[in-house]
């Protein structure tokens, strides 16, 4: 019997503060000031919907990776934990290359709110690429979820490796978004101290300036031995 394709609709969408896939944490948990929004559709958007939520610490969030889905899927992949020159089978990772390009994260749940008519879920810890659909949303259920398990090549959670420090042309930058990003600072410390750069790079000297985007700002940065230097925090470019 042949199996047929399912369709499914998104009941919502993510805000978050990577406007790229560059930067954005790997695995959920790992940047705490990663604060991210999940708006809901006015379909799923309800009170009733959300009633009894809150109980919950934490949430599973199923969404689609927007942004990787039109590359299709790969049988194996380079896990950026084996120092990206080692393959797997694609279901022995958590790669977005996946035959179904759902990612699933589990997420702190600070709040659920009514604004404008929408209810907004706000998560804390997220690996979200801004403007991602989600799929679903499910309670996480600690005597069923958290469970006693054998991590495979992935066994200690990746700890920062980078100090950042930041230029006197960085730091006024600093001061002045500081009103409209309050956290921005423990954003991109802890955000460019896990190096966010590809594996083959973190062993090799790099004079490259990287551009990773935080909101709609671009933070210029380039390492030096076991350091980043964060050169300038400036307004994204729109292009026409």
């Amino acid at each position: 019997m042949a199996m047929e394709d399912l369709i499914y609709r998104p009941i919502g969408h993510i805000r978050s503060c990577f406007p790229e896939k560059f930067g954005a944490p790997r695995q959920p948990g790992l940047i705490k000031h990663a604060i991210t929004e999940i708006v809901l559709t006015q379909e799923f958007s309800s009170v009733e919907a959300v009633s009894g939520l809150t109980a919950f610490s934490h949430i599973w969030v199923l969404f689609h990776f927007h942004k990787t889905a039109a590359a299709g899927w790969k049988p194996k992949v380079r896990p950026p934990r084996l120092g990206g020159n080692k393959s797997v089978g694609v279901f022995a990772s958590r790669s977005p290359f996946r035959p179904n390009p759902i990612g699933l994260s589990a997420v702190r749940l600070l709040s659920v709110q009514e604004h404008e008519g929408l209810q907004v879920l706000s998560v804390e810890g997220g690996d979200f690429v801004d403007g991602a659909p989600v799929l679903d949303i499910k309670p996480y259920i600690p005597y069923v979820d958290a469970i006693e398990a054998e991590g495979g090549y992935a066994v200690e959670k990746p700890e920062p490796c980078l100090e950042v420090r930041f230029t006197e042309e960085a730091e006024h930058s600093l001061r002045q978004f500081s009103p409209q990003y309050p956290n921005l600072r423990e954003l991109i410390i802890e955000t460019i101290g896990l190096d966010p750069r590809p594996s083959y790079k973190k062993s090799q000297t790099d004079s490259k300036v990287y551009g990773l985007a935080l909101y709609n700002l671009n933070i210029s940065w380039r390492v030096y031995d076991d350091y980043a230097l964060v050169s300038a925090v400036t307004p994204l470019e729109v292009n026409e």
